[in-house]
């Protein structure tokens, strides 16, 4: 078997194992919410070991990891529904493999990370000619000039699980550039509280991982709207919404979904660039 690359334990970088592998075991229990094949060949072909992350997270973090890339996905097809050739762009994609469910044979993607995540990304996943990677971080702004896409067919940018690595300040200033740079743009993303921030930086290092802080919260997403006046929230809603419940799941893990959205603890945020 072809040796893969490794990832370095104690960076951010390292965090991507972890949707992956709460994709590959949620979705084969919860396929109606999504199912990821790529990510269960991954995981069986990959050697690490994923006992103390299954330990940590437990099948409500599995669960997390699936709905989010469920809800990424919805809103990547609605937008394609109004831009059949529109541009969707993937900040931090790791190992994401949302391309293969929501392609519809004429959107053009590209997958923005790191070059040591976009090499192991690239080990797995290879490019194609409408699935490229540009191995950058989000704040070397040269990758604008590497997007390829027209005002009139849009652009949509989505992150999952990436910008609370970042300080605040770090991402008001992208954010601001970026709102200059593509006007008519959106972007779609989650976040969570302060409060559930400091619960997942712990977990994180449960994992061994003590090199991944997350700084970054939301606790009203209006503050985004302070930010720039080419800022306008679309919406912010619980993490759990229209998500169907699966009848196999306990009281306790609904009853933590239920009271997740209720204290708005996880949540979606869909930002719109104004022209």
């Amino acid at each position: 078997m072809e040796k893969k690359p490794i990832l370095q334990v104690q960076t951010v970088q390292n965090t991507m194992l972890l949707p992956l592998w709460g994709r590959a075991v949620a979705s084969e229990k919860n396929p109606e919410i999504l199912y990821d094949k790529q990510a269960i060949d991954i995981i069986k072909n990959y050697d690490y070991n994923f006992k103390n992350v299954a330990k940590t997270f437990g099948e409500f973090g599995g669960i997390c990891y699936v709905i989010r890339a469920r809800k990424i996905e919805d809103a990547i097809r609605e937008f394609i529904r109004k831009y059949p050739r529109g541009t969707v762009v993937n900040i931090g994609a790791g190992l994401d493999t949302s391309f293969s469910r929501v392609d519809n044979g004429s959107i053009l993607w590209y997958n923005l990370d790191l070059p040591d995540s976009i090499a192991f990304r690239r080990s797995f996943i290879p490019d194609s000619e409408r699935n490229i990677s540009i191995a950058k971080s989000l704040f070397d702004t040269t990758w604008f000039d590497d997007v390829k896409f027209t005002f009139e067919d849009g652009i949509f940018f989505v992150s999952g699980g990436v910008f609370y690595f970042f300080k605040e300040q770090q991402l008001r200033e992208i954010l601001r550039i970026m709102a200059r740079r593509f006007p008519g743009g959106e972007l779609y993303f989650d976040a969570e509280s302060r409060t559930a921030v400091k619960k997942s930086n712990n977990m994180i290092k449960k994992t061994g991982n003590k090199g991944a802080t997350m700084y970054f919260y939301v606790n009203d997403a209006k503050k985004f709207q302070s930010w720039s006046s080419a800022i306008k929230l679309v919406s912010c809603e619980g993490y759990f919404k229209n998500i169907p419940f699966n009848k196999q799941w306990s009281l306790r893990l609904r009853l933590m979904m239920r009271m997740s959205d209720w204290t708005h603890m996880m949540k979606f945020v869909h930002l719109r660039f104004l022209k």
